[in-house]
């Protein structure tokens, strides 16, 4: 008779969004919709690059257009992910200082910070969108791929501004959750990695 299988734990488990109302289901939304998308983009980077290897060893020669995909689906990965990585609390922070505060000015530090780097969020996206307008004006095309070199940037504005509106709406959690959120979903504090026996 063999043992049941135990069923392992997802690294981040579906998404449910901490915020009320139509904010929660706008936010529920997006971070579906940007899992679809970083998935996507991925895996299309993971085929192109080994059927770029497979024609390599074949044919002698690679695809002349797989390097520029590759640019493309890196600048989209990146730029999608950043709301991704904020709305699962998942950025780079450096909290000695923080950590070392009381649980309410810990909250207050934490609503200020959402909203300060939200601000700058949206900051770098208008100058993201310069950029885009910059870069239309002059009219350059990708070589291998042949369209305009401003389209595949438009991700960085979207992003920016996706990642403005992650860190505002952990602003509203803060508000409106007696506890400390680093997200609208994550609250603070640390877990327990180390198995017991």
């Amino acid at each position: 008779m063999s043992e049941p299988v135990p069923e392992l734990d997802d690294d981040i488990p579906s998404y449910t969004s901490g915020l009320p109302g139509v904010l929660g289901i706008i936010d529920e939304w997006i971070a579906r919709t940007e899992a679809v998308m970083l998935a996507a983009g991925v895996l299309l980077m993971a085929i192109n690059t080994c059927a770029n290897v497979i024609a390599r060893f074949v044919f002698g020669e690679g695809f002349f257009f797989s390097g520029e995909i590759n640019r493309v689906l890196i600048i989209f990965i990146t730029f999608a992910g950043l709301g991704y990585a904020a709305r699962h609390g998942r950025h780079i922070r450096m909290s000695a200082l923080y950590d070392s505060l009381p649980a309410k000015a810990r909250k207050v530090l934490m609503v200020f910070i959402a909203l300060f780097t939200g601000a700058i969020m949206f900051f770098l996206s208008y100058h993201a969108y310069g950029y885009i307008e910059a870069l239309y004006s002059r009219g350059r095309i990708l070589p291998a791929l042949g369209f305009e070199i401003w389209w595949i940037y438009l991700w960085a504005p979207v992003g920016f501004a996706i990642t403005g509106i992650q860190y505002w709406l952990t602003a509203v959690k803060n508000f409106t959750s007696p506890d400390v959120y680093l997200s609208t979903g994550v609250m603070d504090g640390y877990t327990d990695t180390e198995t017991e026996v």
